[in-house]
């Protein structure tokens, strides 16, 4: 990949006046940001400065900044003069055009100010016991003596608290029934791509997997929409606290509520995005520290006396390591000035998680797992950047953070881990997420409890 970029020489600017980037072919340079992402981002950022260009298929030309003081323009901006929405049209088959995620201006800011208060930090207290039962139900069944993935673990707990705790759903058939059928679709979405890239919405011949795809998202929208209808009905709504009830009974300034399709839509983009993404993270977290002895070592002897500052410093470093989603991505409505550039209306600008973890800087050794980085508690909001930031920033933040507090302490309580590889896992991208290559595989070689 190196060798490729080397070929395309060093400019300050191409004559539009755009910031340089490599002048591969547009294939090429989508083949790498595929699937070769972190390597070809930074091999960019070496060759040609903080902003640079990448030319690709569905968005065009994506100017990407990494500097603190461009991101900051950024997240200055209310949706006047950039949108989000736009930049993440290619959810729409997945998420629904309702989604938080693809609204941008008013419509976006009603949708938030509904859902906001169901995330408030003080509410996740209730959640813990469930947490805790679920992640000890799964650890329970791990095997013993033997390497097996972590990450689909981990994806079934984060999946069974979204079930219980957003949509309230008790264990029995109907919860059953929806996790398998949210389950089936993520794999065979995950698998071919098949939502994020047009060109691949219909069948080819004998191949049909764009039928089933669509077949199995009607099967997870009939769940959803049945589970809307019955909590409607419920007698005990106003007593329920679950985030479904509290979306049904939120009320926007003019005293509307939510409609059944926009109900459907935010609840797809709190599985697919709140579920997913948390999961990995966990994984994420225990391929590196177990890795790093003397972190895990701290990590058991700080938890065994009560304390979870060096638990919470070692998860804001993790997630600075290694960002699930590597970048955010703002199409731009009218002209905006980024630096000494000033870039077009029509652009998508993309401000990337990635490459700002990875300023050495802003966070020396960067490839280095140094919880104490974050040990006064504190973060910068423009320089970490796993939940974006400004008005677009993660409403399920809160909620992922204190997932990974209960889960993980667990996990460490319960049974006594180890990698099953002598290196960390390489980095894949899986849709718009990093995740580990081979799902962080290790090993339990003892129970604890």
């Amino acid at each position: 990949m190196s060798s490729v970029l080397t070929r395309s020489p060093r400019a300050a600017a191409p004559p539009d006046g755009l910031p340089p980037g490599p002048r591969l072919p547009m294939p090429l340079q989508a083949l790498l940001w595929e699937f070769r992402f972190p390597q070809f981002v930074e091999r960019c950022r070496q060759r040609y400065g903080d902003t640079f260009i990448v030319n690709l298929p569905v968005s065009g030309k994506v100017v990407s900044i990494c500097d603190p003081d461009l991101i900051r323009t950024v997240f200055a901006d209310h949706g006047d003069r950039m949108h989000a929405g736009e930049a993440n049209h290619v959810l729409e088959p997945a998420l629904g055009s309702h989604s938080v995620l693809l609204l941008d201006g008013t419509e976006h800011m009603r949708q938030r100010r509904l859902m906001l208060p169901s995330f408030r930090g003080d509410r996740m207290q209730r959640y813990s016991t469930l947490m805790t039962d679920i992640t000890a139900h799964e650890v329970d069944r791990w095997p013993l003596h033997r390497a097996f993935p972590l990450r689909p673990s981990m994806q079934a707990i984060t999946l069974q608290v979204i079930l219980r705790a957003v949509f309230g759903l008790r264990e029995g058939a109907v919860l059953t029934q929806l996790r398998d059928r949210i389950s089936r679709l993520l794999e065979l979405g995950q698998a071919s791509r098949l939502s994020l890239i047009p060109q691949l919405h219909r069948d080819f011949g004998p191949i049909r997997t764009w039928s089933r795809w669509l077949e199995l998202r009607g099967v997870v929208d009939e769940a959803l929409y049945g589970e809307i209808r019955r909590r409607r009905a419920a007698p005990d709504l106003a007593e329920r606290d679950d985030v479904l009830s509290l979306l049904l009974l939120a009320r926007d300034e003019q005293g509307e509520a939510m409609t059944d399709v926009e109900l459907r839509d935010q609840l797809m983009t709190l599985l697919l995005a709140g579920h997913e993404t948390t999961a990995t993270s966990l994984a994420w977290f225990f391929d590196l520290v177990l890795h790093e002895p003397a972190v895990e070592q701290r990590l058991h002897r700080d938890l065994a006396e009560g304390s979870t500052r060096y638990l919470e410093a070692t998860i804001k470093e993790t997630m600075r390591l290694r960002p699930v989603v590597p970048f955010i991505a703002r199409r731009l409505t009218e002209p905006v000035q980024i630096g000494s550039y000033r870039i077009p209306a029509g652009m998508v600008l993309v401000p990337s998680i990635y490459l700002t973890h990875h300023r050495a800087d802003i966070y020396p050794e960067p490839e280095q797992l140094r919880p104490e980085r974050f040990l006064d508690g504190r973060t910068d909001t423009l320089s970490w950047l796993p939940f974006g930031g400004g008005i677009r920033r993660c409403l399920g933040a809160s909620f992922a953070s204190y997932e990974m507090r209960v889960v993980v302490p667990e996990i460490l309580r319960r049974v006594r881990l180890r990698s099953a590889s002598p290196k960390r896992e390489a980095i894949r991208k899986r849709s718009v997420t990093l995740t580990p290559a081979r799902d962080t595989r290790v090993i339990a070689d003892e129970r604890l409890t």
